[in-house]
């Protein structure tokens, strides 16, 4: 996101880039934990969907933060609060397309798994793509390719669920 205000407000004062910043557009907001969105929320999927928008969540705790993390603490007598932190996903899926339209997570390095979400929407990616994707072992990345059960189906000019 900041890349891509730099790019417009450099452009603005010299006129000179040219480069115009299309959707979907990536944002990550530095807070603890990350939280990085990319494309439509589930809001803005319903307002503007001519089909059934279908969600997809998954929330979980990282496995690095289950087995490695434990140990850690346990030998360091730390805080366990990452011990404890949890990942919440969701994908928006157009219903009649099968494009993911939207993407959302907040957990650990949801930022940097975000970038890559955020590549495969531009490029077009449906629901069924992710699906046959073999995901990296182990990280939580890999649980964007497994969230195979349907969460919810919010008709087209419903009121959704949430605003993420």
């Amino acid at each position: 996101m900041v890349v891509s205000v730099s790019f417009r407000l450099v452009s603005a004062v010299s006129g000179s880039l040219k480069r115009r910043v299309k959707r979907p557009v990536s944002a990550g907001f530095d807070r603890i934990p990350p939280l990085s969105v990319v494309g439509l929320s589930e809001q803005q999927a319903v307002e503007q969907a001519n089909s059934d928008v279908l969600v997809y969540t998954s929330t979980f705790t990282p496995m690095k933060n289950t087995i490695s993390g434990y140990f850690f603490f346990l030998i360091y007598s730390l805080n366990d609060y990452r011990r404890q932190e949890k990942t919440v996903m969701k994908l928006v899926v157009d219903s009649e397309t099968d494009k993911v339209i939207g993407t959302s997570m907040c957990g650990p390095d949801a930022p940097e798994i975000m970038q890559g979400i955020a590549v495969a929407m531009k490029c077009g990616a449906t629901k069924a793509q992710f699906d046959s994707t073999v995901g990296i072992h182990p990280s939580a990345a890999e649980e964007f390719v497994t969230m195979r059960s349907l969460t919810r189906r919010v008709a087209a000019g419903s009121k959704p669920k949430t605003n993420l």
